[in-house]
């Protein structure tokens, strides 16, 4: 079987895209990360998320761009901390999309030190 991680249903969440097994929708885990929230803050406050479900949430918001624009800085880039190369290599490498789940290269402010 395979999994939707990202589902819509009219139902469920006002019709709000939400993650599998989760009732957060991919729009607080937008806003968790434009706060500041890396892949571990939001995997130990949530443990029923997935890595790759995370990851596909945010390639939701980026295929549905007009409706997460608020998310997204001037280059197109998600805004707040993105994976970290090393944290997205267990992902199928359709999911490292840099800028949106991986952490954008050049980001002003966002480089972790040693």
């Amino acid at each position: 079987m395979t999994i939707k991680w990202v589902k819509v249903d009219p139902l469920v969440m006002r019709g709000e895209p939400f993650c599998y097994n989760t009732r957060l929708t991919v729009r607080q885990l937008l806003e968790l990360r434009r706060n500041g929230y890396d892949v571990a803050q939001l995997l130990r406050e949530h443990p029923e998320l997935r890595l790759v479900g995370i990851a596909q949430a945010y390639r939701y918001a980026s295929e549905h761009a007009e409706r997460y624009a608020e998310f997204f800085d001037r280059g197109g880039a998600l805004t707040g901390p993105g994976l970290t190369d090393s944290e997205a290599e267990a992902l199928p490498e359709d999911l490292r999309i840099p800028g949106v789940v991986v952490a954008a290269s050049k980001s002003r402010g966002s480089r972790r030190q040693s």
